[in-house]
């Protein structure tokens, strides 16, 4: 019995010296692209949404220029459909870190009669976003625009580079990337052009989490389980909290223990039944999980190649 339990421990040790060796890796793969980016661009900007991921870079590039503070803005383009967790973790965080915040609003966009809103049961703003993000690498001539997104993400997200160029339309042609030899990033790029930066590219949904859990970083109370006014929909669940959700007569109003893996816009972001709490109990979750974190994005159920689709248009 006591060779079994010291066999278990041993394993256990091995295990916990083998994730702190990858956790360090990423962090710094992380911290070089972010010291890549700043050296080679002249207007990069973070693309913030309040999110685990973005919260992750903001921790990543505090340690990249510590004991400088993070030399370039963070910018949200707020569809205006965020939760409201989301959006007060935001205004602490950015005030507490005394960084430039640039907010660009969905809404603006659709009063300017540049996009149009979708109406009916799966309507969403989501999509919309592309046009006030272009719109705002313009205005400011931004040259580089860093962002949380994962190859383990979806499978589109798999065929980007870390530094993946658009043209001076904002688009993406997914068959002509650069080749990135051996951790060389080449960040040359053409007037009107601009490159997408994915410094957490190589991460997975569980390094993301074993990295805040690593570094206690605080992130917004809907990623915990709690008791929630919820309805059913198509097999997922949703928030009825909110006037943004389409909600049928028919679909019922009750209240579940749940938690969001992901905190995208409210209309396409459906919850996971959860009793995980705290980040350890998130991070044994997400470790015996069979699904992905974006089986509870109604955007990306669209079509086949919904995700591609948007990215090719300029989504991020």
């Amino acid at each position: 019995m006591l060779h079994t339990l010291s066999a278990v421990l041993e394993k256990e040790v091995e295990e916990a010296s083998l994730k702190t060796l990858r956790i360090n890796a990423l962090e710094n793969e992380a911290i070089y692209i972010f010291r890549e980016v700043a050296a080679q661009f002249e207007k990069p900007v973070l693309l913030f949404s309040g999110g685990k991921d973005s919260i992750t870079l903001v921790r990543l590039a505090q340690k990249a220029f510590y004991p400088g503070k993070i030399p370039f803005p963070l910018m949200h383009i707020d569809t205006g459909h965020n939760f409201p967790e989301t959006i007060a973790f935001r205004d602490q965080l950015v005030k507490e870190l005394g960084v430039e915040l640039i907010v660009r609003n969905v809404q603006d966009s659709i009063d300017q009669g540049k996009v149009i809103e979708e109406t009916g049961k799966y309507a969403s703003r989501n999509s919309l976003q592309t046009t006030t993000l272009l719109d705002a690498i313009e205005e400011f001539k931004f040259d580089a625009c860093m962002g949380g997104a994962r190859r383990d993400e979806e499978k589109a997200r798999a065929k980007e580079r870390i530094f993946s160029v658009r043209d001076d339309f904002g688009q993406w042609d997914e068959k002509n990337q650069r080749p990135e030899l051996f951790d060389m990033l080449n960040g040359e790029i053409e007037i009107g052009q601009n490159v997408r930066v994915f410094p957490i590219s190589n991460w997975t949904e569980l390094d993301v989490w074993s990295y805040i859990q690593k570094e206690k970083i605080e992130i917004p109370s809907i990623y915990f389980a709690h008791k929630r006014a919820v309805f059913m929909r198509d097999g997922l669940i949703w928030s009825a909290e909110d006037e943004v959700v389409f909600r049928a007569e028919d679909e019922l109003v009750e209240e579940k223990m749940v938690r969001f893996r992901t905190v995208g816009d409210m209309s396409c972001t459906a919850a996971v039944l959860s009793y995980a709490d705290t980040i350890d109990k998130v991070v044994a979750e997400i470790r015996e999980s069979k699904i992905s974190e974006r089986g509870a994005r109604i955007d990306d159920k669209r079509s086949e190649a919904a995700m591609e689709k948007r990215k090719q248009q300029g989504y991020f």
